[in-house]
């Protein structure tokens, strides 16, 4: 089997995404987690396709394990996964106004995913285009949490890694 994508960044990179993951677990403000900006800098910075998708969803797989599982969890997924293809989107070029970018329209990505998720899969609101857009608007009080907490754990997680990787040289790219 080979190993070499096992590297001191990539193992940098894992335990940040992990620990971000485990403090899902800890109290905290609804919807102010660090989950989407796993997936954002996940995305941005592992190497291997398959390994941008697989270490933030099997965190978010993870906390769910021990949170519990719901009838959301496909949308919620989606979301994510997609959240991981925009970092993917901005590897290339990690500049701040790149990196808020990504926040932005994962928040809103995420945002318009899992309400559509709501309205199809609940029986909450009415099968129809009013339903949705009550779906919609309900979840706007939800949606300022997730924005700021989106944008605050990016800024964490890709302002830390940067500083890291001025400390250690081994960590940048390549």
């Amino acid at each position: 089997m080979n190993w070499k994508w096992i590297t001191p960044k990539m193992l940098v990179i894992s335990g940040i995404i992990l620990f971000a993951a485990l403090m899902r677990l800890l109290p905290h403000f609804p919807n102010f987690t660090p989950l989407a900006a796993i997936a954002l800098f996940g995305g941005a910075h592992l190497g291997k396709r398959r390994l941008t998708l697989l270490i933030p969803l099997i965190a978010l797989l993870i906390s769910d394990f021990f949170l519990g599982f719901h009838e959301m969890m496909i949308p919620v997924y989606l979301g994510f996964a997609l959240i991981v293809l925009l970092g993917h989107l901005i590897r290339n070029n990690i500049r701040i106004p790149y990196v808020i970018g990504g926040s932005l329209a994962g928040s809103l990505l995420f945002f318009l995913i899992t309400n559509f998720g709501v309205w199809a899969m609940t029986p909450y609101y009415p099968g129809n285009v009013q339903g949705l857009l009550t779906s919609y608007t309900m979840a706007i009080p939800f949606f300022h949490a997730s924005l700021l907490g989106d944008l605050f754990y990016n800024a964490v997680f890709f302002g830390g890694f940067y500083l890291v990787q001025l400390r250690f040289p081994v960590l940048k790219p390549a």
